[in-house]
């Protein structure tokens, strides 16, 4: 078959549904100016309900909580007096920010590139679908950066091993997009969503739940992780690649416009490592060795200071809560001996200068905590967040929609808005401030209502035009299919969407009937 079909108008059912799509998220305002209007209308809704005198009692509660209006004269002088302290305390930046810097290190020193680099380049041919989905979900490690560098690896090294080169840059494309809410390590998004499931549980005062950090979800993330990575592999080998041979998609890139600068581009993004890379991971391994056995002598001693009173770690200790620290300093001890190995860094002005540029990539999410923590804030303050748990859970009690139907429901609606809202962040901070509380209030822990999110977060991000670095692999698999579109990606992606949604579905099933605990500490099920 030929390619030519790529280049026609695109005016099919599912061309019509995405561009439907397309032009409903174009019309949604940028992330600070949706949570700035909704924390205009929380402002409004908050003092109606004030005046009109709604008070909500929580289950469990003695004391009834009475909703408090912003544009009253204490909603005011709350707002004046706390502004800054609402932006400063936003969980999310405790966390974050010091795990950025850390990755900053590991990543700008070349440390996490020549890991997948390794991966890649050491793995025979008919093994690399699977290398390339596993290697894909867990790039999230490196953030957005994960879309523009796994994919051109991915394609490099189908390339060299006789497969199709497409397959691995689109199979990169989807592993990373498709799986980028799960990791088997701790990352900056595990301690992004910890921050807010945290801040959000002020809707429910007094409310015991189980406390979540960075790791909660973490047996979970392994699991998921390990699962998904099979899935994409099976698709990328089973379904895409055959596919594209049907079709007769170039294996070669076609001499377009700027294919010159492209192909220079690619022979620098090689697969294999040079030996100063060799010695650098191998530093790497050696100090990650070293750094463990000071952790285990130091948090295993019988009268380790980071056991709790009872001498144990569980379900909070010293231990758990100095997660943070304990990744930042992975991060930061093996990028500085990759680092020093290759001499990529070669003083402490380059460390400095590596953690300032990972802050700078982050910039944008500081700005946007400014709206989003003063909306928590204010979202907790006024009272209608309990006001909605408490609602919205005797309402699901009401119709039966108690069980793991209502977590589906949750997962389906978190899938469909995130054709409209990729940041993640952002959408947690929507629905959590929801969802969290409620379903707390009818038996949930929040780092359960957390590990759902993550389900339906990442499958859909990888079919929508809202997703700005679909335009990204646009431009790369136009080397290959000039007459390439957004449709097209479109069609490539989808045989991605269902299954992951489907198997991560039934991973988070399976975890919940045999209530296995989803990380350290961290239960599915709130004690009755």
């Amino acid at each position: 078959m030929s390619a030519a079909p790529t280049g026609s108008p695109t005016t099919g059912l599912t061309d019509k549904i995405l561009n439907g799509v397309e032009r409903a998220g174009n019309k949604l305002p940028e992330p600070f100016m949706l949570f700035l209007v909704l924390f205009a209308v929380t402002g409004v809704v908050s003092t109606a309900m004030a005046w009109a005198g709604v008070v909500v009692t929580v289950p469990g509660s003695e004391d009834p909580t009475v909703i408090k209006g912003l544009f009253t004269g204490e909603g005011l002088t709350w707002l004046t007096t706390t502004l800054g302290e609402n932006f400063i305390g936003f969980p999310p930046l405790v966390t974050v920010l010091p795990i950025l810097l850390a990755i900053g290190i590991a990543q700008h020193s070349g440390l996490l590139a020549a890991g997948i680099r390794k991966l890649f380049g050491t793995s025979p041919a008919w093994l690399l679908p699977y290398v390339v989905g596993f290697v894909g979900v867990i790039s999230s490690i490196m953030a957005d950066t994960a879309f523009v560098v796994v994919p051109p690896l991915a394609a490099l090294v189908f390339k060299a091993a006789g497969r199709h080169p497409v397959a691995g840059l689109l199979g990169g494309f989807a592993a990373a997009g498709a799986g980028y809410s799960t990791n088997i390590f701790p990352t900056s998004l595990d301690a992004l969503f910890a921050g807010i499931t945290t801040s959000v549980m002020g809707a429910l005062p007094g409310f015991e739940t189980t406390a979540v950090n960075p790791v909660s979800n973490w047996f979970f993330n392994i699991a998921s992780s390990i699962v998904l990575g099979f899935v994409a592999g099976f698709i990328i080998d089973k379904v895409l690649e055959p596919r594209l041979t049907r079709q007769g998609i170039h294996r070669d890139e076609v001499a377009v416009e700027g294919a010159e600068k492209s192909a220079e581009s690619t022979e620098n993004m090689r697969a294999a490592l040079t030996p100063e890379e060799n010695r650098g991971l191998l530093a790497a391994v050696l100090s990650a060795a070293v750094l463990t056995a000071v952790f285990l002598v130091a948090f295993l001693l019988p009268d380790s200071p980071w056991r709790n009173e009872d001498g144990d770690f569980l379900p909070e200790s010293p231990l758990l809560s100095s997660i943070v620290f304990i990744v930042v300093a992975y991060f930061v001890v093996l990028g500085l001996a990759y680092g020093i190995a290759t001499k990529t860094v070669r003083s402490t002005r380059d460390a400095v200068e590596m953690m300032t540029e990972s802050l700078k990539e982050m910039l944008p999410f500081v700005v946007l905590a400014f709206v989003l923590g003063n909306f928590i804030a204010l979202f907790n303050w006024s009272g209608i967040g309990t006001w909605i748990a408490v609602t919205g859970a005797a309402g699901l009690e009401g119709v039966g929609l108690t069980g793991f139907p209502a977590v589906l429901g949750f997962i389906l609606l978190a899938s469909c808005l995130n054709l409209f809202i990729i940041s993640g962040s952002a959408m947690w901070a929507i629905m959590g401030a929801v969802f969290v509380p409620m379903f707390a209030l009818i038996g949930y822990e929040p780092a359960f209502t957390q590990a759902a999110f993550r389900v339906g977060d990442s499958a859909t991000q990888i079919i929508t035009p809202m997703n700005p670095y679909m335009i990204v692999l646009l431009g790369m698999i136009r080397k290959y299919e000039p007459g390439a579109g957004l449709g097209t990606l479109m069609a490539r992606m989808l045989p991605f969407v269902v299954p992951f949604w489907i198997v991560w579905t039934v991973i988070l099933a399976v975890f919940f009937v045999a209530d296995l605990p989803l990380g350290p500490g961290n239960p599915i099920f709130l004690e009755k």
